[in-house]
Protein backbone atom coordinates (compact mmCIF):
# COMPACT_ATOMS: atom_id res chain seq x y z
CA UNK A 1 0.00 0.00 0.00
CA UNK A 2 1.39 3.33 -0.93
CA UNK A 3 1.64 6.14 1.83
CA UNK A 4 2.37 10.02 1.02
CA UNK A 5 1.50 12.96 3.09
CA UNK A 6 -2.21 13.04 2.33
CA UNK A 7 -2.12 9.62 4.93
CA UNK A 8 -0.04 11.33 7.80
CA UNK A 9 -1.85 12.52 11.03
CA UNK A 10 -2.41 16.11 11.88
CA UNK A 11 -2.49 17.67 15.02
CA UNK A 12 -3.44 21.35 16.58
CA UNK A 13 -0.37 22.49 18.15
CA UNK A 14 -0.33 26.03 20.51
CA UNK A 15 2.31 28.41 18.99
CA UNK A 16 4.14 28.75 22.13
CA UNK A 17 5.40 25.16 22.13
CA UNK A 18 6.47 24.97 18.18
CA UNK A 19 10.25 25.20 18.28
CA UNK A 20 11.56 28.41 17.30
CA UNK A 21 12.50 27.24 13.82
CA UNK A 22 9.27 26.27 12.62
CA UNK A 23 8.01 29.88 14.00
CA UNK A 24 10.35 31.43 11.59
CA UNK A 25 9.33 29.39 9.14
CA UNK A 26 5.79 30.35 9.28
CA UNK A 27 6.49 34.15 9.67
CA UNK A 28 9.10 34.25 6.74
CA UNK A 29 6.31 32.36 4.72
CA UNK A 30 3.75 35.20 5.18
CA UNK A 31 7.01 37.54 4.46
CA UNK A 32 6.96 35.93 0.90
CA UNK A 33 3.07 35.60 1.02
CA UNK A 34 2.88 39.09 1.29
CA UNK A 35 5.30 40.57 -0.98
CA UNK A 36 6.99 41.81 2.30
CA UNK A 37 10.06 39.90 1.01
CA UNK A 38 11.10 38.84 -2.79
CA UNK A 39 12.28 35.84 -2.25
CA UNK A 40 12.94 32.75 0.22
CA UNK A 41 16.56 34.01 0.80
CA UNK A 42 15.21 37.90 1.77
CA UNK A 43 12.83 36.56 4.13
CA UNK A 44 15.00 33.57 5.66
CA UNK A 45 17.94 36.50 6.38
CA UNK A 46 14.97 38.44 7.59
CA UNK A 47 14.14 36.13 10.17
CA UNK A 48 17.10 34.91 11.21
CA UNK A 49 16.61 31.23 9.58
CA UNK A 50 18.58 28.96 7.70
CA UNK A 51 17.16 28.12 4.19
CA UNK A 52 17.56 24.66 4.92
CA UNK A 53 15.44 24.63 7.77
CA UNK A 54 12.87 27.03 6.06
CA UNK A 55 12.65 24.07 3.11
CA UNK A 56 12.50 21.16 5.85
CA UNK A 57 9.28 22.90 7.42
CA UNK A 58 7.41 25.24 4.60
CA UNK A 59 5.24 22.20 3.21
CA UNK A 60 4.26 20.48 6.63
CA UNK A 61 3.51 23.82 8.86
CA UNK A 62 0.49 25.71 8.13
CA UNK A 63 -1.06 28.91 10.40
CA UNK A 64 -4.72 27.18 11.34
CA UNK A 65 -6.55 29.44 9.36
CA UNK A 66 -5.17 28.01 5.81
CA UNK A 67 -6.25 24.50 6.76
CA UNK A 68 -9.46 25.39 8.18
CA UNK A 69 -10.68 28.04 5.51
CA UNK A 70 -9.77 26.18 2.96
CA UNK A 71 -8.04 22.91 1.62
CA UNK A 72 -5.18 23.77 -0.31
CA UNK A 73 -2.77 22.04 -2.89
CA UNK A 74 0.45 23.34 -4.80
CA UNK A 75 1.56 21.60 -8.29
CA UNK A 76 4.56 22.12 -9.77
CA UNK A 77 4.46 20.67 -13.61
CA UNK A 78 7.81 19.94 -16.09
CA UNK A 79 5.75 20.50 -19.70
CA UNK A 80 6.74 20.05 -23.42
CA UNK A 81 6.28 23.59 -24.79
CA UNK A 82 3.38 23.21 -27.30
CA UNK A 83 0.28 25.71 -28.25
CA UNK A 84 -2.39 25.23 -25.77
CA UNK A 85 -0.98 22.61 -22.97
CA UNK A 86 -1.71 25.44 -20.52
CA UNK A 87 -5.63 25.31 -21.55
CA UNK A 88 -5.69 21.65 -21.43
CA UNK A 89 -4.52 21.44 -18.13
CA UNK A 90 -6.31 23.64 -16.72
CA UNK A 91 -9.64 22.49 -18.27
CA UNK A 92 -8.55 19.01 -16.64
CA UNK A 93 -8.10 21.08 -13.10
CA UNK A 94 -11.33 22.15 -13.37
CA UNK A 95 -13.24 19.19 -14.30
CA UNK A 96 -12.23 17.70 -11.14
CA UNK A 97 -13.83 20.97 -9.01
CA UNK A 98 -10.84 22.68 -8.27
CA UNK A 99 -10.33 26.49 -8.08
CA UNK A 100 -6.81 28.10 -9.30
CA UNK A 101 -5.31 30.86 -7.03
CA UNK A 102 -2.20 31.21 -8.45
CA UNK A 103 -0.52 30.49 -12.21
CA UNK A 104 3.08 30.70 -12.36
CA UNK A 105 4.70 29.33 -15.86
CA UNK A 106 8.76 30.25 -16.53
CA UNK A 107 9.42 30.75 -20.24
CA UNK A 108 9.87 27.84 -22.17
CA UNK A 109 13.67 26.61 -22.85
CA UNK A 110 14.88 23.78 -24.88
CA UNK A 111 11.01 23.29 -25.95
CA UNK A 112 10.21 22.91 -21.59
CA UNK A 113 8.36 24.95 -19.62
CA UNK A 114 7.41 24.93 -15.56
CA UNK A 115 4.35 25.62 -14.60
CA UNK A 116 2.78 26.25 -10.54
CA UNK A 117 -0.83 25.91 -9.53
CA UNK A 118 -2.06 26.79 -6.42
CA UNK A 119 -5.48 25.08 -6.15
CA UNK A 120 -8.52 25.49 -3.54
CA UNK A 121 -9.62 21.81 -3.75
CA UNK A 122 -12.27 22.45 -1.33
CA UNK A 123 -14.75 21.61 -4.20
CA UNK A 124 -12.73 19.07 -6.12
CA UNK A 125 -15.02 16.14 -7.26
CA UNK A 126 -12.38 13.27 -7.25
CA UNK A 127 -9.32 12.40 -4.69
CA UNK A 128 -5.99 13.87 -4.97
CA UNK A 129 -4.40 10.77 -6.37
CA UNK A 130 -6.60 10.76 -9.23
CA UNK A 131 -6.53 14.13 -10.30
CA UNK A 132 -2.56 13.48 -10.29
CA UNK A 133 -3.14 10.29 -12.49
CA UNK A 134 -5.66 12.40 -14.72
CA UNK A 135 -2.07 15.21 -14.88
CA UNK A 136 0.15 12.75 -15.59
CA UNK A 137 -1.68 11.11 -18.27
CA UNK A 138 -1.50 14.62 -20.47
CA UNK A 139 0.70 13.37 -23.58
CA UNK A 140 2.73 16.96 -22.81
CA UNK A 141 3.35 16.32 -19.04
CA UNK A 142 6.57 15.73 -18.27
CA UNK A 143 6.43 15.60 -14.34
CA UNK A 144 4.06 16.54 -12.10
CA UNK A 145 4.79 17.05 -8.58
CA UNK A 146 2.52 18.08 -5.18
CA UNK A 147 4.96 20.96 -3.80
CA UNK A 148 2.59 21.18 -0.63
CA UNK A 149 -0.64 20.75 0.71
CA UNK A 150 -2.79 22.74 3.55
CA UNK A 151 -5.61 19.74 3.51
Amino acid sequence: MRHDKFDKKFYLVREDVLPEAMKKTLEAKEMIERGKAESVWEAVQRVDLSRSAFYKYRDTVFPFHTVVKEKLITLFFHLEDRSGTLSQLLSVVASAGCNVLTIHQTIPLQGRANVTLSLNITEMEIEIDELLTRLRRLEFVDKVEVLGSGA
